[in-house]
């Protein structure tokens, strides 16, 4: 009975959400170009906003729990696990203070309305992941920005989406790379729960009524570690909430 209701919710939440990402292309590219930085920034993070709101056509529900007060007087390397797409618009809409991007897969910078054009133009980095070098060098150039205007990168360690909520090991090697190339970053462990649980089904029909969480544990400084070892500090805080689920290893 559920996913028979999830269906026609689905219909309308795909109409909505289609109807938001086509209409702030275009708003995005004229903030982009005509207002610089600062206004296209605003018309993403409520682009996210946004993308919330239609979630919540599938009686979808967002917690995100910060009791930390972050400044912008130093980079912020944001670490979570990642179930799903829609992981990230709560990040960019309730950390819009500290401008979060993102290391994201190349395929995803065109074809997909507003989406790709942030990736392109936000201050994201695309990388190859067949092509190692083009990879480091992009992650590198992130870097440099990151820490001469003292934003935020986001990255998701585990490399790819959990489908089942079972979080998979961290791998040491992008973490490894933010840490030697920010060392005077905050790290911002982030826990994301119950996202996984829409797309349960798959990408049609998304799930209904679910509570998504996120939630945002004590900053680390990364000067206060060896980057080998806030590796497993920083997983063991991001994962602690998956204590009774084994982690598989990557």
């Amino acid at each position: 009975m559920r996913k028979l209701v999830a269906y026609p919710l689905s219909i309308i939440f795909y109409l909505a959400f289609g109807l938001v990402i086509v209409i702030f292309h275009p708003v995005q590219w004229l903030c982009y170009n005509l207002f610089g930085y600062q206004a296209h920034k605003k018309s993403v993070d409520y682009l996210n906003f946004m993308i919330m709101r239609t979630l919540n056509l599938l009686g979808t529900r967002f917690t995100f729990k910060n009791d930390y007060k972050l400044s912008r007087d130093q980079p912020i390397i944001i670490v979570a696990n990642h179930q799903g797409q829609w992981d990230i618009p709560p990040i960019i809409w309730y950390l819009r203070r500290i401008h979060p991007k993102f290391i994201s897969k190349v395929e995803l910078g065109k074809g997909i309305p507003s989406i790709s054009y942030n990736l392109r133009k936000g201050g994201s980095a695309l990388i190859n992941r067949k092509d190692k070098r083009q990879s480091i060098v992009a992650i590198r150039d992130l870097t440099k920005t990151m820490n001469s205007t003292n934003r935020s990168v986001v990255i998701f360690p585990e490399g790819t989406r959990s489908k089942t909520g079972i979080p998979k090991e961290f791998a040491k090697g992008g973490l490894v790379t933010l840490f030697k190339s920010m060392p005077t970053a905050l790290v911002l462990p982030v826990t994301i729960q119950n996202s996984w649980k829409l797309m349960r089904w798959g990408g049609f029909p998304q799930d209904i009524g679910v509570h998504v969480t996120h939630t945002v544990h004590k900053p680390l400084p990364v000067s206060s570690y060896d980057p080998e070892e806030l590796v497993k500090v920083v997983q063991e805080i991001v994962l602690g909430d998956f204590s009774e689920i084994r982690v598989h290893k990557s």
